[in-house]
């Protein structure tokens, strides 16, 4: 639904009416951020409630406690582990375009299985990503409520007011924030037109795993956030990327064992620059560790700036085919991958926002960097040699060719 729509109004008091007719019950409203839950629900949530004899309202955790034992509280997407364990009978999603599609699968679902709640996707579109997905995969499902309300359709917003956001906005900005196009380039993404290619090109399909050629692996390696590995397979000047994982609080032996497991056959694993850095407590690097369970067949990325490594992914994306399935949370991550903003001087800074989907393109990244590497390294010697031997540039090229 279009901006000032009162999608979050209508799902705020939603969750109220339930919270009152089941006793004893517990809801969740999720933004991407806990910040900017407190900023758009907090007050709203207290501003219905109040209403409501022997209502109490903790500020500290966000959490309204209603007098027949039930409870509504507001989550951020960035925090997902604080959703873990609780058992919910609802849940809101709001803006749910700016998080990761695995908060869903992993925490929430579980959540909701002891009794049978309900989950409600609510915002506005960036990209086709996992909100675009249960969209498209539900609009024609007779178990799911699915609506698409544009503003030049809706009525809520007057037309004069219409206008002056048209005037005052770029094309693509007004057709994603008012007309809600999934098609829309999103602004300070990095990869936004490079996406776009590769869905008009149909290069995010079905990739199939090539038992004869063996996988290539890139990591970004967490502590407290994410780990994300990328496996990828060269077919001819083709880059298949076959498979993605991410996860946190995992051990680096578990990420190696997982990666063990799968049926693969594996070439080099790339990791991040630093990993031969010793810690001081074990006197063991992250190299030594992952070396004792994958092999020596581990080698290190070029230690690039992030500027750099962002335009060597760029110029790697006319190469790359991505499985729609397995790598479906890479390319929503690709997709949300932006440029931070500068609140103070209304602009983007020239670097990347930290957010959920930064550790699956930091990974991505390394691919861009480290790939080119691959190439150089490993040049058949009898074309390398043959560069020197008497031959001019022209038919030099001609043989590389």
């Amino acid at each position: 639904m279009h901006r000032r729509s009162g999608k979050t109004t209508a799902c705020i008091n939603h969750l109220i009416r339930d919270a009152l007719t089941t006793k004893d019950s517990r809801y969740a409203y999720i933004a991407p951020y806990y910040k900017q839950a407190k900023q758009v629900a907090w007050d709203m949530l207290k501003h219905y409630s109040r209403v409501i004899p022997s209502t109490t309202f903790n500020e500290s955790e966000l959490r309204v406690d209603y007098p027949n034992g039930s409870r509504i509280q507001l989550f951020g997407a960035d925090n997902p582990d604080a959703l873990r364990g609780l058992g919910l009978w609802g849940v809101i999603f709001d803006e749910y375009s700016q998080q990761p599609s695995s908060i869903f699968t992993e925490v929430v679902r579980p959540a909701l299985a002891d009794h049978k709640g309900y989950a409600i996707w609510i915002g506005t579109p960036k990209g086709r990503n996992d909100f675009f997905r249960i969209y498209d995969e539900h609009r024609e499902d007779q178990k799911w409520y699915v609506k698409l309300l544009r503003a030049s359709e809706s009525g809520i917003v007057d037309e004069d007011e219409l206008e002056d956001a048209k005037a005052g906005m770029s094309l693509d900005e007004y057709n994603q924030e008012f007309e809600c196009s999934f098609d829309a380039a999103i602004k300070g993404a990095y990869y936004s037109a490079q996406l776009q290619d590769c869905r008009r090109e149909g290069r995010i399909t079905k990739v199939d795993y090539n038992p004869n050629a063996k996988v290539s692996t890139y990591w970004d390696l967490g502590i407290s956030d994410y780990t994300t590995i990328i496996f990828v397979q060269r077919a001819g000047r083709e880059i298949h990327i076959i498979d993605y994982y991410e996860n946190n609080n995992m051990s680096l032996e578990d990420y190696a064992i997982l990666v063990r497991g799968k049926p693969y056959e594996y070439d080099l694993h790339h990791l991040p620059h630093d990993i031969a850095n010793k810690e001081l407590g074990t006197g063991k690097s992250r190299q030594d560790i992952l070396t004792e369970h994958l092999g020596h067949n581990i080698t290190t990325t070029p230690n690039l700036t992030v500027k750099d490594g962002i335009e060597a992914a760029r110029r790697l994306f006319p190469k790359c085919w991505f499985d729609s399935e397995k790598c479906a949370a890479l390319v929503d991550a690709l997709a949300s991958y932006t440029q931070e903003w500068d609140e103070k001087k209304g602009m983007y800074r020239d670097k990347p926002l930290h957010n959920w989907a930064s550790h699956a393109a930091d990974a991505f990244r390394y691919l861009g960097v480290g790939y080119k590497d691959v190439l150089e390294t490993k040049r058949p010697k009898s074309i390398r040699s043959s560069f020197t031997q008497n031959r001019t540039p022209e038919s030099v090229n001609v043989a590389w060719r």
